[in-house]
């Protein structure tokens, strides 16, 4: 049964509401960004994961993603889309639908950060008329997957990739996670989430300031790359890419990013609160909420129940906001303390009385999420929302 034609008061609880005018803002504000620096958007699919999305992050071009996971590629190249990479360590498991994709699409790339993933690749035959396409990771400080910038094995490694028979370098790969661990300018998210609140003007704040930790890690990154790639070509390699990801440092174009060919973001198609107290976005940009319901009062502990726990919008970011790990929306001073599977605790973030009777048994609230990419994969559906009503249903793949 379609929720199409439905407004959110007969959406059953908690729902993923996706705000349609602001995912087509944010997907052409990067497209534009990317183009006015001279550069490729390589657009990361993990937070939305849905067909509708990525035709909106590349454009209409259907050219040009970054997965996390094999089952995302496959879904993309079935449904058109092509230049796609598998933007997950290379181990030998993976090598059959590695092989199909290779097989199946113009462009299917893989990352790849150890001789082990080199040496398989160069042993098995590709696709007749193909060739494996290989981006190397590089860790430029994030401390996840990928060759660290400093040593020279990582020079070697894509000198390595650079003899293997049968495989091609297509450039160099770096995600600044680190950026979401930065030292922020203001700590305190208040501003921003008041701009959520009680019927301010819409900009008026809502964001918590750029932090400037974000821009330090986008300059050493770069700064770092750039030491990478200059030794790399040394070795005699040519890299055609060289490119970074993530929302917080792309969302801040600089001068020194035309150093680069490729960016490759994804959080920014939805946003969310964790984006805010980074000052990536406002309030008003964020382009998904969940709708939940009051399913208690309980004025001896000052308390509302709601119908979304944990498994509707995950613990991640709890105690980052005064909100919890939300904002709520029209609601600032409310906070969701404590989450069970099924049920949200929420209380007074300034321990005041609730006003129990603003807060109707059955009544509607909709959070920001701390994390949109998690919380988006708590649901089978996404109700696409202009105003009040659902227009469209996004349903995202699953899976690995």
């Amino acid at each position: 049964m379609t929720s199409v034609g439905l407004r959110v008061s007969e959406l059953t609880t908690p729902a993923f509401l996706v705000d349609k005018a602001k995912v087509e803002t944010n997907c052409s504000n990067m497209i534009d960004t990317c183009k006015k620096l001279g550069l490729k958007l390589r657009a990361q699919t993990k937070t939305h994961k849905t067909i509708e999305g990525a035709v909106l992050q590349t454009g209409g071009s259907k050219r040009g993603l970054v997965t996390s996971t094999l089952q995302e590629a496959e879904f993309y190249a079935t449904h058109g889309f092509d230049d796609i990479l598998y933007g997950y360590p290379f181990i030998p498991f993976h090598l059959p639908r590695v092989t199909e994709l290779t097989r199946r699409l113009e462009q299917f790339h893989v990352l790849v950060d150890s001789a082990l993933a080199v040496d398989t690749l160069a042993k098995a035959s590709p696709p007749p008329g193909k060739a494996w396409s290989v981006f190397l990771k590089v860790d430029c400080g994030n401390k996840r997957a990928g060759v660290w910038w400093e040593e020279d094995g990582g020079v070697d490694l894509a000198v390595r990739v650079w003899e293997a028979a049968g495989v091609t370098l297509a450039g160099l790969y770096v995600h600044c996670g680190d950026s979401y661990h930065a030292e922020h300018h203001d700590k305190d998210t208040s501003n921003a989430v008041a701009g959520a609140g009680d019927g301010g003007k819409e900009g008026e704040g809502e964001s918590a300031g750029w932090a400037e930790g974000p821009d330090k890690v986008r300059d050493q990154t770069i700064e770092r790359l750039l030491n990478f790639a200059g030794r790399v070509r040394e070795g005699g390699v040519v890299c055609p890419t060289i490119g970074i990801g993530s929302t917080p440092t792309c969302s801040r174009p600089a001068p020194n990013m035309n150093q680069l060919t490729e960016l490759h973001p994804g959080n920014y198609i939805f946003c969310d609160a964790q984006q805010v107290s980074l000052g990536s976005c406002q309030v008003s940009e964020v382009a998904c909420c969940v709708a939940t319901r009051v399913i208690g009062h309980y004025p001896h502990r000052n308390q509302l129940l709601i119908d979304c726990g944990f498994t509707g919008l995950t613990k991640q970011g709890m105690d980052q906001l005064p909100g919890g790990c939300c904002i709520f929306k029209d609601h600032a001073h409310l906070r969701l303390s404590k989450m069970t599977q099924e049920i949200g605790f929420v209380d007074d973030a300034n321990g005041d009385q609730l006003e129990f009777d603003k807060f109707p048994i059955g009544s509607l609230l909709l959070l920001l999420p701390w994390h949109s990419c998690a919380t988006a994969a708590m649901y089978s559906v996404y109700h696409v929302m202009v105003e009040d009503e659902v227009v469209d249903e996004w349903r995202p793949t699953r899976g690995w």
